[in-house]
């Protein structure tokens, strides 16, 4: 309405033109004041008039088994009537049951409307206090129901619980199509995401499948249901079939598309926070991805272009903090996904335009670390770390840290933390280890990976006695532009002596966690990479208590 009023008087004073503000101001000003009654009246009058039809209800005028009797089958009436009516409906248009009976539960619903209809009702003295009350808690138990109802029969990310594929457990990687599922938030993470996925990107036969995910919270806005349909614009949820899509987070992905040897496909997911991770877990149990890659709920926002290190890179700019709910939903994902999981944490990693002047050469070269203590988190890392090795424009040192003789001899015991304050603590798998095995594993990988990259790969080897300030000397340095380390949720005997220290983000682990906090002045960007889990096995916070000789995790975990 307020564009048609803007454009008729425009058109009439002969200023269509673009040198009249109003043409841009007026309707602004009218969407903006629409936004900000929407809020006002949702927010405060609705919960009034519930509040003033609650006062109005007076359940002790139910009285008898009548009155009880007449409540149960009025209950009973109205949700037959919906669940049924809706049911039938759907299933003659082939939709499957299960869909066809959540989507009847929904329709059940009862809200605005009808409690408006019963209270002119009861001011026209059409219904009397007793029928008024049995027709509002009808009301409220239809409603309340509905949420644990549809929850119990309809899961869309129900499925079989089949294991993907994580990096470490191809045999030949290079003859396999690689499909990776990048997540972002807005256009401030396409630069640092591109230049990510460029340097996994191989030289070989391996071709590499991008899924781009835009994740955009649903509201009770107005403009969140705009977006939804935009989002479904071609009939179908939150995916724009081919590939299509001019907005401009999502932009520089298809550039990339074009200049590189990827496929892209542009996905936007538009959910609550709180469901945000079963859309994620979901999208990459049906493309069968390999890899989820997260960014952090913290960016550092860096004006510095790739390979300009300056000594005040790390501590001059604030990080930028999206939000709680986003660091949730990464919480969600690391514990669901159905594949490797990696966050990771921008400090400036790569800007767009040298990104693309190196996709026909090697112009720019990228400095990656990996640091590797041991374990099923480490050897993802290091095959991501050795995938990286395969670009020509990307340099790859790989540090090991080994256990002092001290720390072999005596295990360091974790047990689960207590539930007050257990966010604060990081986490383990609970699962039996036999740590020969896991060193077996170890070497091998390791092996195989300087037998294969020991003419393009820098190896090292450090023996450190203070763990936390060798890797901060690591992270502090000009060295790399990427630093990529495992999560370490079955810690090597050195990693799991920082078990007691008390954890900023614990979901990054405990390497992880020391790389991305704000105040140790770290450089570069931090990839944080977490193997798929195993089938039945969860995660508990844990704490160093002692030292001992035992060597298992297995509700007390000793390592």
């Amino acid at each position: 309405m307020a564009f048609n009023i803007t454009a008729v008087k425009t058109s009439s004073d002969g200023a269509w033109q673009g040198d009249n503000p109003l043409n841009f101001a007026f309707p602004l000003l009218i969407v903006q004041t629409a936004l900000i009654v929407a809020d006002f009246v949702s927010g405060l009058l609705l919960p009034l008039y519930f509040a003033t039809s609650g006062l109005k209800t007076d359940v002790a005028k139910i009285r008898g088994a009548e009155s009880w009797g007449m409540l149960g089958l009025v209950v009973v009436s109205a949700c037959a009537g919906k669940i049924v009516g809706t049911f039938a409906a759907a299933v003659m248009v082939k939709v499957p049951a299960r869909e066809a009976l959540a989507l009847g539960c929904l329709m059940n619903t009862k809200g605005l409307v009808e409690l408006i209809v019963l209270n002119i009702g009861k001011e026209k003295k059409v219904l009397n206090d007793e029928t008024f009350a049995i027709l509002v808690l009808m009301a409220l138990f239809t409603t309340f129901i509905t949420t644990p109802t549809v929850m119990a029969i309809y899961k869309p990310a129900r499925g079989t619980n089949h294991k993907l594929k994580d990096l470490s457990s191809s045999e030949d990687s290079t003859k396999e199509e690689l499909r990776i599922l990048v997540c972002l938030h807005g256009r401030a993470n396409v630069s640092s995401l591109i230049s990510l996925i460029e340097s996994i990107q191989t030289t070989k036969i391996l071709r590499l499948k991008l899924f781009v995910m835009h994740l955009m919270e649903l509201t009770e806005r107005t403009s969140s249901i705009i977006m939804v349909q935009r989002a479904r614009k071609d009939g179908l949820p939150f995916v724009h079939r081919h590939g299509e899509c001019h907005s401009s987070v999502v932009g520089g992905f298809q550039a990339y598309r074009q200049l590189g040897r990827v496929a892209v496909r542009p996905i936007t997911a538009v959910s609550s926070l709180h469901t945000m991770h079963e859309d994620i877990c979901h999208m990459a149990e049906t493309k069968r991805v390999t890899m989820i890659i997260l960014p952090f709920h913290k960016r550092w926002n860096v004006d510095h272009g790739r390979g300009h290190h300056h000594q005040d890179r790390g501590d001059a700019n604030v990080p930028e903090n999206v939000g709680h709910g986003w660091r949730l939903v990464n919480q969600r994902v690391l514990k669901n996904a159905p594949c490797s999981v990696a966050v990771l944490v921008d400090r400036g990693l790569g800007s767009l335009d040298p990104q693309i002047s190196s996709l026909d050469g090697s112009n720019v070269v990228e400095r990656v670390g990996v640091i590797f203590f041991g374990g099923p988190d480490d050897r993802e890392a290091l095959e991501l770390g050795g995938r990286m090795a395969e670009h020509q424009a990307v340099k790859v040192t790989v540090v090991r840290f080994l256990v002092r003789e001290t720390l072999r001899s005596n295990a360091v015991t974790l047990r689960p933390a207590s539930s007050k304050g257990k966010e604060k603590y990081y986490t383990c798998l609970t699962t039996n280890v036999d740590p020969k095995k896991e060193k077996e594993l170890d070497e091998g990988v390791l092996k195989d990976f300087k037998s294969k990259w020991k003419e393009t790969v820098e190896y090292k080897e450090k023996e450190p006695n203070n763990i936390i300030q060798e890797i901060l000397s690591i992270g502090q340095s000009q060295d790399f532009d990427l630093i990529v380390v495992g999560r370490g949720r079955v810690p090597s005997a050195k990693v799991a002596t920082l078990a007691e220290r008390q954890a900023e983000h614990p979901e990054l682990g405990r390497i992880g966690d020391v790389l991305a906090s704000s105040i140790n002045h770290i450089i570069p960007s931090i990839l944080v990479v977490q193997q798929h889990n195993k089938p039945q096995v969860e995660e508990i916070a844990v704490s160093k208590i002692v030292k001992e000789s035992s060597l298992t995790i297995n509700g007390d975990a000793n390592v």
